[in-house]
């Protein structure tokens, strides 16, 4: 058994000190030269990274930008286990994860996908859905999957949502609306604790209004519950307006960045020149 599945090597939930002194420059997600080549050997061979290399400091929100086919979603799921890496180590909390398998990242990575349906089980209850993440941690057994002294619990959390949903325990997941079900993967990705969330475009596919309402959500939670970030997203007036560093990827590469009192200074039009400046530079004209 690989030893990355042994508690006694890698104890991936163990509780951090919290002091803020320790807090500065401690990182909570690495990337070490990291290679991924697709279609390896074929017409199609692609080489998207080539020593990629890449740091997120604890209690970071990262809002990371760029054009289809730049690294961005592929970046995430080399974090999360879904595609292997050829060579490089991903390290969380200076533990190295690279041959843990997704499903137990999943216990200390909570992700939300730009599809509402996915993050949630449609055919299951609001409150189905709570206590199943409820008891991710646990093993299973014939026990009923619902405690009800969690039920009080769960409403309160509901709750802080602004959407009702506290009173509708018993409908189920797939009858809400996108906004509604958005909302609700983001509070159950991060009801268990968890070192990292990753927002994967997770606004995409919601009507304006609703955006807005998840995006106000989203600070609010990550804020609380002080949780490393890194927020994939197409809407570049939510990467200036959320977060505090803005990353801009190209062809598997970091080619802007900004953090602290720059990022607060650029402005959409910054993202767009350089996305131009990227285009011209790949033989595009305007």
């Amino acid at each position: 058994m690989d030893s990355l599945d042994n508690k006694k090597d890698i104890n991936i939930e163990e509780k951090t000190d919290k002091k803020i002194g320790n807090k500065i420059n401690k990182k909570t997600v690495e990337f070490s030269h990291i290679y991924k080549t697709f279609n390896p050997g074929t017409v199609n061979e692609q080489d998207l990274f080539t020593d990629f290399n890449l740091s997120l400091k604890e209690d970071s929100f990262n809002s990371v930008v760029g054009s289809n086919g730049s690294g961005k979603t592929t970046m995430l799921n080399l974090l999360c286990g879904s595609i292997p890496i050829d060579s490089g180590d991903i390290l969380i909390d200076g533990k190295n994860i690279t041959k843990m398998k997704e499903h137990r990242r999943s216990r200390f990575i909570g992700r939300v996908y730009q599809d509402p349906a996915m993050g949630t089980c449609p055919g299951l209850t609001i409150l189905e859905n709570m206590s199943l993440s409820d008891n991710k941690e646990r093993k299973y057994t014939l026990a009923p999957g619902i405690d009800k002294k969690r039920v009080d619990y769960f409403r309160d959390e509901l709750s802080l949502l602004g959407m009702g949903l506290e009173d509708k325990l018993q409908v189920k997941v797939g009858t809400l609306s996108g906004g509604q079900r958005q909302a609700l993967s983001l509070l159950i990705a991060t009801m268990s604790p968890i070192k990292l969330l990753i927002l994967d475009e997770h606004t995409a596919a919601l009507d304006p209004k609703s955006s807005e309402l998840v995006m106000d959500l989203t600070q609010r939670v990550i804020s609380e519950k002080h949780i490393t970030t890194i927020m994939v997203t197409h809407n570049l007036k939510f990467a200036v307006s959320y977060g505090d560093r803005l990353l801009m990827m190209h062809r598997g590469d970091v080619v802007f960045e900004a953090s602290g009192e720059d990022k607060n200074n650029v402005s959409i039009k910054d993202l767009t020149d350089r996305f131009d400046e990227i285009s011209i530079e790949d033989g595009n004209t305007l």
